[in-house]
């Protein structure tokens, strides 16, 4: 693996590309320029002009970097326990950004929004493969099913029909009519299916896992969005006789009666309502979507004709409600809604089409990294498959062991003992109805397989995940010799300090400055409030600021005239204070108190030259070990490579 990316240097968005090809050899090593250009147009900020000078002066930064990073590898700082750990840190951090297909994301988000524009109102029959005694027939299902589609097919109504066969419980008495649905109201395969049902047909029979769905489009409307609501609800108490439900009918048409005189809803629904949580906000009830209630129920709402608007009680199998309509918040139709857009795009991430966005992995492994199934029999497999994980006798399945493989992703054999492993977990179904079928599960495996390879394997499959990770990692080793190399050295070195002290003291002199206070203030409100106050009295400056310690940092020192915020080209003068300077990208201000005025250069003590010593030693320490590194690992650069990108 290539060690190329300075985390200052390089960015892995860069936008400008080059084909690949070497811009310069360290060594036995190469600099590609694709690399290269992507870290110059990260990071040249310099204005317009020579580019071929602004290019050849940022190539030798850029060299420097990469033979610095490259020394780190070779020193081993790689294999360093918490350098090590850092980067498998952020590898689990950001991986999941990388698990989903980036163009699936799109389409996803793009059909969300089509579909939320509309609702259709769907028809559903039901077949169950469970008959009443509890046992699964689905020859007995598939024959209903071919009836069903004889008498559709004949012209027969769907509702009609749906009314007489469909084991939906709730088809008796909606006659398979389950009102308007919209996008998130029903799983994605089914909202799939009738999403691509035209508008009075019927769609292909639908499998489940638990029987035959027959939908029909029964007509589509623009989507009315969501509605706020109250409600009271009178339920009936279990086991209730023909005497209590007109009890509780009564009471219904007393609280209406009351509503219309006046009476407020939301006291009434918090004295009666017996939905709970919404009577004790006054019969608030959360926005509500279409497909989300009772049709019944949606029906009344959504035909109050305004704001305020009152139903009349209404029976559903719950009991009697009464709603009162709030307001209504329409669907955003602006493609480019932005805030709409990164909605619906978080929704469908916890949405079961999110695995969807996962299935181009397969497909992917297979082909870079390469699938090949062993050669078994797979009656075989699933003979010692329940001998295994049944204790059956093995017969046939004596023909393999826990060893043998099942398949190859790329240098990784998969065996039988991993699949044993995999079916002990996963082999029931989700409702516990009992075991999956085996090519099912195995179907299962697979896919868990090449999905882990694909995740182990990232780097190479992720141009982009490979520089993020790269850049961290080298970024990471480049500190760490800097550390080693320079860092400490210029830390810890104080003869060294003190000797190029020595030999440069005029290089130390102070300009004209001043002993004085710089205040740095968190907002502007508080840089005047400081001001105003200071005004009276500069010298009481300690008391004032530690009454404004959250919002302003003073820090007292020597400085030179030009370090002085708000002083400008003019001269400073002993007690009083400069401008306020205000920042405008963050609204940070700050101005300086004037103890005293040096007008003249003089020395600097060692103490206080200490600061830019260190900065010399430390630019002295690079470039000498520049020097080193350019000896150990010579460099070539490729000028006619570099003169074609410069252009």
């Amino acid at each position: 693996m290539n060690k190329r990316w300075l985390i200052a240097l390089i960015a892995f968005c860069a936008t400008f590309t080059a084909s690949s090809q070497t811009l310069f050899t360290y060594g036995k090593n190469s600099g590609d320029a694709q690399d290269f250009l992507r870290a110059y147009n990260k990071n040249n900020s310099q204005p317009d002009g020579n580019k071929s000078k602004a290019m050849r002066d940022y190539l030798d930064l850029y060299i420097n970097s990469r033979l610095k990073i490259h020394e780190a590898y070779a020193r081993g700082y790689d294999t360093l326990p918490q350098l090590k750990s850092e980067v498998e840190n952020l590898r689990a951090q950001i991986i999941e950004n990388y698990m989903s297909d980036p163009a699936a994301t799109g389409r996803l988000t793009k059909e969300a929004f089509q579909r939320s524009l509309k609702d259709i109102h769907v028809g559903h029959i039901f077949l169950s493969f469970t008959t009443p005694p509890g046992r699964v027939d689905t020859l007995a299902a598939t024959k209903k099913l071919n009836d069903v589609l004889a008498r559709i097919g004949k012209g027969e109504d769907f509702l009609k029909v749906a009314s007489e066969v469909s084991e939906e419980p709730s088809a008796k008495t909606n006659k398979g009519d389950i009102g308007y649905i919209t996008l998130l109201t029903l799983p994605y395969t089914i909202e799939n299916v009738i999403y691509n049902t035209a508008p009075g047909k019927i769609s292909k029979p639908f499998t489940s896992k638990i029987g035959y769905h027959i939908f029909k489009n029964m007509g589509e409307r623009k989507a009315v969005g969501k509605i706020k609501a109250q409600q009271i609800l009178l339920a009936f108490p279990p086991d209730s006789d023909d005497a209590a439900k007109k009890k509780t009918s009564l009471l219904a048409d007393s609280i209406y009666r009351r509503i219309m005189a006046g009476d407020d809803f939301a006291a009434l629904a918090t004295k009666f309502s017996n939905d709970y949580i919404s009577a004790a906000t006054g019969g608030n009830i959360p926005d509500i979507a279409v497909g989300q209630y009772d049709a019944a129920f949606e029906k009344i709402l959504w035909g109050l004709p305004k704001d305020g608007a009152v139903s009349k009680p209404f029976l559903t199998a719950h009991g009697y409600h009464i709603v009162k309509r709030i307001s209504v918040k329409p669907v955003i139709t602006d493609p480019d809604d932005k805030t709409n857009m990164d909605d619906l795009q978080q929704k469908i991430t916890y949405d079961d089409r999110w695995k969807t966005a996962k299935d181009f992995i397969y497909d992917r492994v297979k082909v870079k990294a390469g699938y090949q199934k062993s050669n078994y029999n797979d009656a075989v497999l699933w003979a010692i498959s329940d001998s295994l994980l049944d204790k059956k006798p093995a017969d046939i399945g004596k023909a393999m062991n826990q060893s043998s493989p099942l398949f190859r992703i790329g240098d990784t054999t998969i065996t039988v003992f991993e699949w044993i492993a995999y079916a002990q977990a996963f082999r029931y179904k989700s409702d516990r109805s009992g075991f999956k079928a085996y090519p099912e599960l195995l179907d299962e495996f697979t896919k868990t397989a090449l999905y882990e390879y694909y995740r182990a394997h990232l780097e190479t499959f992720s141009d982009e995940f490979r520089i993020q990770m790269n850049e961290f990692r080298d970024g990471n080793l480049f500190f760490e010799i800097m550390q080693q190399e320079i860092w400490n050295r210029t830390q810890n070195d104080s003869t060294e300090l003190l000797s190029m002290y020595e030999k440069n003291k005029a290089k130390y002199n102070w300009q004209p400055s001043a002993d004085a206070v710089i205040f740095f203030c968190s907002d502007a409100a508080s840089a005047k409030t400081l001001y105003d106050q200071l005004k009276k009295d500069p010298s009481g400056w300690k008391k004032v600021t530690e009454t404004m310690s959250e919002k302003v940092v003073a820090d007292s020192s020597r400085y030179e005239w030009a370090q002085l915020p708000g002083l400008e080209k003019n001269i400073p003068k002993a007690g009083t204070l400069t401008p306020q300077v205000s920042n405008p990208t963050d609204n940070t201000a700050s101005f300086a108190y004037i103890i005293k005025v040096y007008r003249e250069p003089s020395p600097r003590t060692f103490t206080e030259a200490k600061g830019l010593v260190m900065n010399d030693y430390q630019a002295w320490l690079e470039e000498q070990w520049i020097k080193d590194l350019r000896k150990k690992y010579p460099v070539v650069i490729d000028q006619k490579v570099f003169e074609n990108i410069s252009k």
